[in-house]
Order: C-alpha cells, then sequence, then structure tokens
C-alpha cells in the first residue's frame, strides 16, 4: 500500500480514464493526439476499452495524456 499512495492511476480504471480523456478532449481531438483507429474510426468507449485492454503501449500512451491532462 505505502507504493501507490503518489500514483495518480491508483484506483483508476481503464474505463475511468477514457471516459474522462473523452469528456476532456472529445473523440475527434483525442484521435489527433493518440492516432489509432480506435480513436477515429468509429469510435466508442466499449471498442477502445477492448483495444486498450489488448495493446499495452496503445494502453500507456492513453495513460501518459492522462497523466499530462490532470498536471494541467
Amino acid at each position: 500500500m505505502e507504493e501507490q499512495k503518489n500514483n495518480p492511476l491508483h484506483g483508476k480504471t481503464l474505463q475511468m480514464i477514457l471516459e474522462y480523456l473523452v469528456d476532456y478532449y472529445g473523440w475527434e481531438h483525442l484521435g489527433y493526439k493518440i492516432n489509432i483507429n480506435c480513436f477515429t474510426n468509429n469510435p466508442s468507449i466499449k471498442s477502445s476499452l477492448k483495444f486498450l485492454r489488448r495493446t499495452p503501449w496503445a494502453r500507456q500512451q492513453v495513460e501518459e495524456l492522462y497523466l499530462k491532462t490532470i498536471r494541467r
């Protein structure tokens, strides 16, 4: 538990992170910032979560964008 106290992602689900980013940027701008097909071609939370859970590099980009966004 000690290790997690300074981790801003602790307690955040991927769905919570994605919904926050979609609310903040919108799908179009999110697809511009992270150019992956699930954000640019007929995007939905469900399809994006499915892709992000299977693709570590894409999930990492989403988490990094989330961290940059909340620090503003």
